[in-house]
């Protein structure tokens, strides 16, 4: 039987994508066997009347070691 756990970050990027890349791709310095990414909320952040970033509310799911 396997037993999973989300755990929820904020992340940045230039993109939407680049924000979900960041947040996966910090959060593996800690945690492993990352199974999905879920992303919750999506904001953008406004400087000067243009997007300047894009932050994401990401939930994790990975599976913990037996």
């Amino acid at each position: 039987m396997s037993l999973a756990k989300v755990i929820e970050v904020i992340a940045e990027g230039e993109t939407m994508e680049k924000a979900i890349e960041n947040a996966v791709k910090h959060a593996s310095k800690t945690v492993h066997n990352i199974k999905s990414v879920y992303c919750e909320n999506i904001q953008g952040v406004v400087s000067k009347n243009r997007v300047e970033k894009y932050r994401v509310n990401a939930k994790i799911t990975f599976v913990l070691d037996e």
